[in-house]
């Protein structure tokens, strides 16, 4: 029986997450442990696993010193980060990692920076004739040109913080302003999704499946629908590939006739839930992977029209 031990870090809320693992360990003939770490005693997903630890923020040069020793003392086998700010970080000391037997469920840090920075992703999508709105920065913003309604967000940043409609020009000069390193863009009307996609080790996609976000609530998918769209998975498929996405990742586009992609995040999405429970169990699949197999594609292998709807529930420490 081989054993697994995963570090799964800034936690956070992701209940879902660390419990999907558990179960996929025990499911997949393994032992192991999950751990967790964060920089809030609080954060309830801390108290999901079977071990936690406070560390530095991910900005600290602290962190990955923190994050090493961590994983020398559990014997940790996987490290998988969670959330955009450490996303580059890791992308940098992968291969360092690696050499210690320890691998990181990251794309490399070329993919992550063009992934955190909404300028660049424009660029990027742009370059490889993939739908994306077009984005401007403040300097290149011609008020006497400019066509309403627009969508301003900040460059850098995640979970829906500063991102506002923009109706007129008198917005648009206060929020440019008022939100550090905006990016604007045209504002995209239809229904919103997001595409969660896993690939292997060397880039191979192996499961797409997209979701339409019903509900969002704090950036987050509060409520939504699974949906087997083809020309959504085919769109999903080709976007990680151009990327070169490893391991996890979430796709977020509105379509209105056409599909029109406006992020793109190298990690687990907020919801993935939803995705594990409609069948394409991505945990299972990692695990399978670091237990020496060579999980098959499985794109399009999932239950069509499964709805999540969300509840608050609390611990008590």
């Amino acid at each position: 029986m081989k054993n697994i031990n995963i570090l799964i870090t800034a936690a956070s809320r992701r209940v879902a997450l660390v419990k999907n693992f558990v179960k996929a360990i025990n499911n997949n003939g393994c032992s192991g442990k999950i751990i967790a770490t964060d920089t809030d005693s609080l954060s309830p997903a801390l108290y999901f696993t079977d071990k936690h630890y406070l560390v530095p923020l991910s900005s600290s040069p602290e962190y990955i010193p923190a994050i090493k020793e961590i994983c020398k003392k559990e014997d940790i086998t996987l490290v998988i980060p969670t959330i955009d700010e450490e996303l580059p970080t890791f992308g940098r000391y992968k291969d360092e990692f690696k050499k210690d037997g320890i691998l990181i469920l990251i794309s490399d840090e070329r993919t992550c920076k063009i992934c955190n920075d909404k300028y660049e992703t424009f660029k990027f999508f742009k370059e490889r004739g993939l739908p994306f709105p077009d984005t401007l920065l403040p300097d290149e913003i011609d008020y006497s040109l400019v066509k309403y309604p627009l969508f301003i967000k900040p460059r850098f940043g995640r979970g829906s913080i500063n991102a506002y409609p923009i109706r007129n020009e008198r917005e648009l000069r206060f929020f440019v302003e008022y939100i550090k390193e905006p990016v604007i863009q045209r504002f995209l009307e239809g229904r919103e999704y997001t595409i969660d996609v896993l690939c292997n080790m060397k880039g191979k996609v192996l499961s797409v499946v997209p979701r339409e976000r019903m509900v969002i609530r704090s950036g987050v998918c509060d409520r939504g629908k699974t949906v087997k769209d083809d020309v959504l998975i085919e769109q999903g498929v080709r976007v990680a590939e151009e990327l070169n996405i490893i391991g996890p990742a979430n796709l977020q586009c509105k379509v209105n006739g056409d599909i029109t992609f406006f992020e793109v995040n190298p990690r687990f999405s907020g919801a993935i839930q939803l995705t594990i429970n409609a069948g394409a169990d991505f945990p299972s699949m990692i695990i399978g992977m670091l237990n020496g197999n060579s999980p098959e594609p499985c794109i399009g292998d999932f239950k069509d029209g499964l709805i999540m709807t969300s509840f608050e529930e609390s611990i008590y420490i």
